[in-house]
């Protein structure tokens, strides 16, 4: 920041003046009609604040780089309505999201209990058809569903061969079908309806 990009703002650079009193002096000036012009735009002095804060910041870090040819009073306005423009914009994308994501909550609350009661009534309906199942095909069954075991270690751990768990692994799901096929018809109707 030179004392060449202050001319014209009021402020005459001083050869004495280093570059941190130089900034200090512009933030000085500006802060208060800058802030004044973001809350014209955002109508709301925090985030006006927060976006004139912004500015300096970013005018600081850029410091080394930055060469302002024209009036350091205008380069600071353009850029307090440019970001505030910025701001009002992703607010507003904001808000659409957050307005669609409150939607789509409501929306899957209002599914759940209707999914409970289905997921429910399978897990009862499973129950009763796997109690009705031979003790063995049952047993063979539930080690390789619910326990995650392979054919091979079922019929290590039962003295069987692995012919035998294949099939009755297979009589198993065979009859579970019969006895489920009208709920999981049901099913598929809710989930063709609700989806």
């Amino acid at each position: 920041m030179d004392g060449n990009m202050l001319h014209g703002t009021g402020i005459l650079p001083s050869p004495d003046l280093s570059q941190n009193d130089l900034f200090e002096q512009v933030f000085r000036s500006h802060f208060k009609s800058l802030h004044a012009y973001a809350c014209t735009i955002m109508r709301d002095p925090m985030p006006a604040e927060e976006i004139v804060q912004n500015i300096f910041v970013k005018l600081w870090e850029k410091k080394a780089d930055l060469s302002i040819r024209e009036n350091v009073s205008g380069y600071l306005y353009r850029a307090v309505h440019n970001e505030s423009l910025n701001y009002l914009r992703h607010q507003k994308v904001r808000t659409a999201y957050q307005s669609y994501a409150m939607r789509e909550h409501k929306r899957s609350e209002q599914e759940k209990p209707a999914e409970k009661v289905v997921m429910s009534e399978l897990e009862k309906r499973l129950e009763i058809a796997l109690r009705e199942l031979p003790e063995q095909c049952r047993t063979i069954f539930q080690m390789s569903r619910f326990d995650d075991l392979r054919y091979r270690e079922i019929a290590d751990r039962l003295g069987l061969s692995v012919k035998t768990i294949e099939n009755q692994m297979g009589k198993a799901l065979k009859l579970l079908r019969l006895k489920l096929v009208d709920f999981l018809l049901t099913i598929i109707l809710f989930i063709t309806l609700y989806n």
